[in-house]
């Protein structure tokens, strides 16, 4: 294709906005409109400072811009029925996680892919982060099983607070946050999940009677291997420890240091949710008198991309599965299964019971 893939941008806030900007600026991407019901795709025309098509309503977008592919960053109760209707338009698709509010609805998204024969990558974002994947690739050295402990709660307000509770509309906190911690501990365990337990609680009448804002999920895995996750939205969230990233194994541990993004007053910072800044490497060994044989060593990674730059990573992932035509089976599999086990942990909290796989 030698002319630039014409893009509409749906979805026009934190996502959609960096999204929007890595076409931007990107000569492979034509920008043909943003879509968004509000006010934010005005201002992210003024940010760009383009003279960009401006809809209130996806389908007239859709039909008036005439795209080759179509970028969601909507709320995941909107997913299902916009990706589908891009993908019978010939379009393809990039989407914000979760691939959709259901496991069903995920598949339906896939299966109407495979119709069209069109691309769908879905923003796992830590997929394209070089120090993720560094930390991932650390773990695998520890043995098995491994112990993981993450977690990111957001003393949520302002702003943030109205996005976190529009999100609660359809989807806890461990389900649309935890689908990306719970991708990290698959593929540091490489094994299969064996059954999940989660407790929840719902801290504000804010939010629907069925969903709650703070969640805790653990995973026990076929090799042994166990992990947690945690999570919570709101004014009222601690911002004490909220950000810890943590992997142990018979051989040593893991673990993401980042003392400034994981300082006080940024729990609810995007630009900090995805910083490491350091890695740090512990070896277990001991001699004769059960003393370490080795220092823990420091691996630096100050130099890491920022929130907008692994943004311009997606999307020249993006790109490339388009160009190239990579083959998105295990992508697509990868993000309904961790879907899969983020909705069992959703059932458990509302059940009170361990679900097993």
């Amino acid at each position: 294709m030698s002319r630039p893939f014409k893009i509409l941008v749906v979805g026009c806030g934190n996502m959609g906005a960096s999204h929007a900007t890595s076409y931007h600026n990107m000569p492979e991407f034509e920008i043909c409109g943003l879509v968004a019901r509000g006010e934010s795709k005005v201002k992210l025309n003024e940010k760009l400072g383009s003279n960009y098509p401006l809809y209130d309503d996806f389908e007239l977008g859709l039909t008036k811009s005439k795209p080759d592919a179509v970028c969601i960053s909507t709320y995941p109760d909107t997913h299902e029925e916009m990706a589908i209707k891009a993908l019978e338009n010939g379009c393809y698709v990039f989407i914000e996680k979760p691939l959709a509010d259901t496991v069903e609805g995920s598949q339906r998204i896939i299966d109407a892919a495979k119709k069209a024969d069109k691309k769908v990558v879905v923003g796992y974002i830590l997929r394209h982060h070089p120090s993720w994947e560094r930390f991932i690739k650390e773990a695998h050295k520890l043995g098995k099983p491994l112990v993981m402990r993450m977690n990111l709660n957001q003393q949520s307000h302002g702003f943030m607070w109205d996005v976190h509770k529009n999100l609660m509309k359809s989807l806890s906190p461990i389900v649309d946050c935890g689908v990306h911690y719970i991708d990290v501990m698959c593929q540091m365990t490489r094994s299969k999940p064996v059954s999940v337990s989660a407790i929840g609680a719902r801290l504000t009448d804010e939010i629907p009677l069925d969903n709650y804002n703070y969640g805790q999920l653990q995973i026990r895995f076929e090799d042994g291997s166990v992990g947690w996750y945690e999570a919570g939205w709101g004014p009222m969230i601690s911002d004490n420890a909220f950000f810890i990233k943590d992997v142990f194994g018979p051989k040593g541990a893991v673990s993401i240091v980042a003392k400034s993004a994981g300082s006080v007053g940024k729990s609810d910072d995007v630009d900090s949710h995805t910083k490491t800044e350091s890695i740090k490497v512990h070896h277990s060994d001991l001699d004769g008198k059960n003393h370490f044989t080795k220092k823990d060593f420091w691996i630096d990674m100050t130099d890491e991309p920022d929130h907008q730059g692994l943004c311009d990573r997606e999307q020249q992932y993006f790109l490339k599965a388009i160009q190239e035509n990579i083959d998105l089976t295990d992508h697509l599999e990868d993000a309904i299964n961790s879907l899969k086990i983020a909705f069992a942990c959703d059932e458990s909290v509302k059940s009170g019971k361990t679900v097993f796989f």
